[in-house]
């Protein structure tokens, strides 16, 4: 009898149609996977194996748009979810009405997003960091099953943390190996990864949202490593190390299983020649760590940025990390072809969308005293000060996380001029958010530009993690009018010049474990933030309208 290892976890949901829906588990064993629902739709694909774990991402075909419907999953026939016993309420798939793209009364879409989430110990959900605020979001919707949910989660990267591990997961790695060896207490390889999902999505409360509320993910550097990819002198000397290549294979295979290949629509996975390869034989190991190795030494090989339409909204979600050009005389966030890719999906239909969504993990809009600060930092590193300060810059680089969109000037300043272009006009959208997490705290910043749309960067970070006192005062100077004046300091001695443009901070910082909802509906925007609190309870500390008449 085989039984349910982990998932469900409700993915892609059809917004064209309203009738189909994706779901990831994981069984123990090779079966068959079958999704039932109430209403009489569902689905039922056999198991794919990787490094002996048997996966299924199980397309649900047959739902009534505009509906919620309860489900349950079945292994060879045997239902094993809903768990026995339960105290949640039933998991269920809610559809959109169909057929309402273009339509200017389009559905609402809410979807909430943040960043940075450390599994809490088994025994203390709150762990160290105090509670966790997605755990705390399952909670309060599991107590009231009229609440409003999300229709979508938005995980914007560092989803488990591959060298920072909980207390439990290094015991369980002493027992397997010797930890006095490279990597040490972190994760080495494909098995190891494993067991970071285990310890995050078997929560109770985050297993149950995941099963009855659509997710979309995107890594970011502590899903592989810090820093990952933050030069190519930090990539070169990794890859001089014994370990590396495995870690960086294995982090990419675990990616591709657990998070990538449920971002996909059915017709791209139907057309994703990896996961037909992968499916076609007994045992997919070889061919998935051959995909992954290609994806490592040439990011070019692969997209792992994506996009989905919800009714008038559009997410481009974009990779800000493998996707990277590293050489120091041509330093990009983003390769030609992922920066081609977001400019053609940005102006593909405009006029067509009422809000257009970029989510980065990495933030656009900084603090002005950090954004000098990596632009300045960019310019010692590619020699502007000589071979003596590229050295000291690079250590700067890596010690203080210089890495962000102004880390790279002319991938800022590219970013900066397609979020005018697309948003001004008389096509222009109502909004242009960047949506990203990574820094540990919570901001809105607005840059000034003449366009017509409202834009805003929105940053929500962290999920369940902390922050360092200094770093926190830190943040705070970064925003205040010293930092500007510092910051000038730092332009002049770079010979960098000024930002080709400048913003403000119109919400927050904001510190402790907290998500971010946007609420859109026509061509108006809401945005709140909840926190995590004591008891544990979401409170909600900033709710504001981002689309007031002008």
């Amino acid at each position: 009898m085989g039984a349910l290892r982990l998932g469900p976890l409700l993915r892609h949901v059809d917004w064209d149609a309203g009738d189909s829906a994706t779901l990831w588990i994981e069984a123990d064993r090779p079966c068959t996977a079958e999704v039932r629902c109430a209403d009489g739709s569902g689905g039922s694909v056999h198991t794919f194996q990787i490094a002996g774990h048997h996966y299924a991402l199980i397309t649900v075909t047959g739902l009534t748009p505009d509906s919620t419907t309860a489900y349950e999953v079945l292994l060879d026939g045997l239902r094993v979810w809903p768990l026995p016993d339960s105290p949640f309420p039933a998991s269920t798939i809610t559809t959109p009405p169909a057929g309402r793209r273009g339509s200017t009364t389009a559905p609402d879409l809410r979807l909430t997003f943040g960043s940075c989430r450390q599994a809490a110990p088994p025994a203390d959900r709150r762990g160290p960091h105090g509670p966790d605020a997605l755990d705390t979001l399952a909670a309060d919707l599991a107590a009231d099953p009229a609440a409003v949910r999300p229709d979508v989660l938005l995980l914007l990267g560092d989803q488990v943390y591959a060298d920072q591990l909980s207390r439990s997961t290094r015991q369980w790695l002493a027992a397997r190996r010797d930890l006095r060896e490279a990597p040490g207490a972190q994760v080495a390889d494909f098995e190891e990864y494993t067991r970071l999902y285990y310890e995050s999505w078997l929560d109770p409360e985050i297993r149950w949202l995941l099963s009855t509320v659509p997710s979309l993910h995107m890594f970011d550097d502590h899903d592989v490593i810090d820093d990952w990819n933050t030069s190519a002198a930090w990539l070169a000397e990794m890859r001089a190390t014994p370990w590396w290549q495995e870690r960086v294979v294995s982090g990419l295979m675990t990616y591709w299983v657990y998070q990538h290949l449920g971002n996909l629509s059915p017709a791209e996975l139907a057309a994703d020649p990896v996961f037909e390869a992968v499916r076609a034989t007994p045992d997919g190991t070889d061919v998935l760590r051959a995909f992954a190795t290609s994806a490592d030494a040439d990011p070019t090989t692969v997209r792992w940025s994506y996009r989905r339409d919800f009714g008038r909204s559009r997410l481009l979600m974009v990779d800000t990390r493998a996707a990277r050009v590293l050489a120091e005389d041509g330093r990009a966030m983003l390769d030609p072809a992922e920066q081609q890719w977001l400019r053609e999906n940005a102006l593909d239909g405009h006029g067509a969308y009422d809000h257009l969504l970029i989510g980065s993990s990495l933030p656009w809009l900084m603090p002005p005293l950090v954004h000098d600060a990596e632009v300045w930092n960019a310019a010692l590193c590619r020699g502007e000060r000589g071979p003596r300060w590229a050295r000291i810059g690079e250590n700067l680089r890596r010690r203080s996380d210089l890495e962000h969109w102004a880390a790279f000037p002319a991938s800022f300043a590219m970013l900066s001029d397609l979020i005018e272009e697309v948003g001004t006009g008389p096509r222009a959208p109502a909004t242009v958010c960047v949506l990203s997490g990574d820094v540990h705290h919570a901001y809105v910043a607005e840059p000034r530009i003449p366009s017509t749309a409202q834009v805003f960067q929105l940053t929500c970070s962290p999920v369940h993690n902390s922050i360092h006192t200094a770093v926190k005062w830190g943040f705070r100077l970064g925003w205040s009018r010293l930092g500007r004046w510092l910051g000038r300091g730092f332009s002049r001695h770079g010979r960098t010049g000024r930002p080709p443009l400048s913003w403000r901070r119109t919400g927050g910082p904001f510190f402790g474990n907290q998500l971010m909802t946007l609420a859109l509906s026509g061509r108006s925007a809401r945005l709140r933030l909840d926190q995590a609190r004591k008891g544990p309870r979401l409170v909600t500390v900033l709710d504001r309208d981002l689309t007031p008449p002008r």
